[in-house]
């Protein structure tokens, strides 16, 4: 029974708008004309069913294709172009009729004359397109699927079969280039120290008296012989303490809550500073992690940035919510990154520093700990609230500076 559906469907399907307005118009014009003798309907219902009849032989055959699509770059910054190539190549052994390709691409749809192709292994098997895609915003922008259709000149009947998957292009926000994130931060050969006193590891801090159970590994021995030749005479052993370590982890935790945003445009702006800091990062050497609502993205080295910034072009804002808001995304995103050692926190004017606070709570003292507030009818400056740097950030260009005298 389903299978009978289906073939049904399939048959129904073929049935253009056109087609079904010229299919009832001859089935009323054949009737009104068999009760009440008019000629004048009968001829009108006869030239009807020769337009189906008509059309009906340019459904006849297979279609067999092999679209491309080649998208480049895929990766572009808002403002850039991509260009796009479609190439379709005829696989029948018998030439491919003049058809139709569509292709969606975003809202809008493209449409192709594919003229006569040559059998396969000919000259003249294939045929190319090609277009430009002009990016103005962040985001992703969906290309394809690509679809032939084969049916009449009238577009009466037709038949679409498609071929291609989707292809994602990916619009960056515009960044601003900012300097180096880990001035100021002790650093090591294996990441940044915490407060975390260890009995080994390679930040070195000071010397205690040695107890029992101590490794003799990290005894020092010449401090160790320089406290004994000042004492009574007794051995006294001195061993070093250290710093724990952490290789450095940028996290970038985005508010995704409607509401506390003044309007998109702040919400761009916040995606602006979350690439820009995202770059910084992994040029610095620093892992790189992404959070904004649903979208999450983490990694080392080049790869882990560019997960992040897939993730920010991905990123948007959903209406109020339980798991929406600046709280609930950063405790999500110390599960995802339990290891961050610089944290940024951006919201919007509609965020209080009490929430901000209730999200750096989230993490452990040692984290160090910065919170932006895009605020476009404000001025940037930066504040202090609670021990939590607040940068109040009026336009992305001030974001280098803000961060030159807050990130230490």
């Amino acid at each position: 029974m389903n299978r009978v559906a289906e073939v049904v469907r399939g048959l129904l399907g073929v049935v253009n708008p056109l087609g079904w307005v010229v299919l009832v118009l001859g089935v009323l014009a054949g009737a009104v004309a068999t009760v009440a003798h008019w000629r004048e309907l009968a001829v009108i219902a006869a030239a009807c069913g020769l337009l189906l009849v008509v059309a009906l032989p340019f459904l006849v055959g297979r279609t067999r294709v092999r679209v491309d699509l080649t998208p480049e770059p895929e990766r572009v910054l808002a403002g850039e172009s991509v260009a796009v190539g479609v190439d379709v190549t005829n696989l029948a052994g018998r030439r491919l009729l003049p058809t139709v390709l569509e292709l969606p691409v975003g809202e809008a749809r493209h449409r192709y004359g594919i003229p006569m192709l040559a059998p396969v292994g000919n000259p003249g098997a294939e045929h190319e397109e090609s277009f430009t895609i002009r990016t103005e915003r962040r985001g992703v922008i969906a290309v394809g699927p690509a679809t032939t259709r084969r049916g009449d000149p009238l577009s009466i009947f037709s038949r679409d079969v498609t071929w291609t998957g989707v292809r994602e292009v990916l619009v960056r926000p515009p960044m601003v280039p900012l300097e180096t994130l880990g001035a100021g931060l002790l650093r090591d050969l294996e990441g940044v120290t915490t407060e975390a006193v260890s009995p080994s590891d390679l930040a070195f801090h000071a010397l205690r008296e040695y107890v029992p159970g101590d490794d003799l590994r990290h005894v020092h021995w010449r401090s160790s012989a320089k406290a004994s030749s000042r004492g009574t005479g007794d051995t006294q052993l001195l061993v070093r303490q250290y710093l724990d370590t952490r290789r450095s982890h940028a996290l970038i935790v985005v508010d995704d809550a409607a509401a506390s945003w003044a309007d998109g445009d702040d919400f761009e702006t916040a995606m602006s500073v979350a690439a820009s800091i995202a770059v910084r990062a992994v040029l610095d050497g620093f892992e790189t992690s992404f959070v904004c609502g649903a979208h999450a993205a983490s990694g080392q080295g080049e790869s882990g940035g560019n997960r992040s910034l897939d993730a920010i072009c991905r990123a948007e804002l959903r209406p109020a919510a339980d798991d929406t808001g600046l709280v609930a995304a950063a405790r999500r995103a110390a599960r995802v990154a339990p290891d961050t050692s610089l944290l940024f926190l951006v919201s919007g004017s509609g965020t209080g520093y009490d929430q901000f606070q209730r999200a750096a709570a989230s993490y452990a003292p040692e984290v160090r700990r910065y919170a932006i507030r895009v605020d476009r009818t404000g001025t940037s400056r930066v504040i202090e609230a609670a021990g939590l740097p607040v940068l109040s950030l009026a336009t992305k260009d001030d974001l280098p500076g803000l961060l030159r005298w807050s990130v230490r």
